[in-house]
């Protein structure tokens, strides 16, 4: 398992696929299996049973998507970026983006 350089939160762009070229919000991520679930993207069509608390029916969801299918937004140009890393001048490692060089990490 490696470590990944997409967290909750952040802003991606499906860059191959069906659904290439929308923009979401990472809603989890999912580490062992390297996907994740993103706001609005790859949403599929499930058949649910009527349970105590859902009257049931067909529910739109998003499902998972490989992580190598999606890249970060840059927050300078709006366009995809490839991820750093960064040690500050106080010790902290940040994410940095590689097009503009600004810190992705609050």
């Amino acid at each position: 398992m490696t470590k990944l350089k997409i967290k909750k939160g952040d802003k991606v762009v499906v860059i191959t696929g069906r659904d290439k070229g929308k923009t979401g919000e990472v809603l989890r991520v999912l580490p062992k299996e390297a996907r994740l679930i993103v706001q609005g993207v790859n949403v599929v069509k499930r058949h649910t049973r009527p349970a105590m608390g859902n009257p049931g029916g067909i529910v739109e969801k998003e499902a998972t998507i490989h992580i190598s299918n999606v890249a970060h937004i840059d927050p300078k140009s709006s366009k995809p970026t490839r991820v750093g890393f960064k040690t500050l001048t106080d010790g902290r490692k940040v994410r940095v983006s590689r097009r503009s060089g600004e810190v992705l990490d609050a």
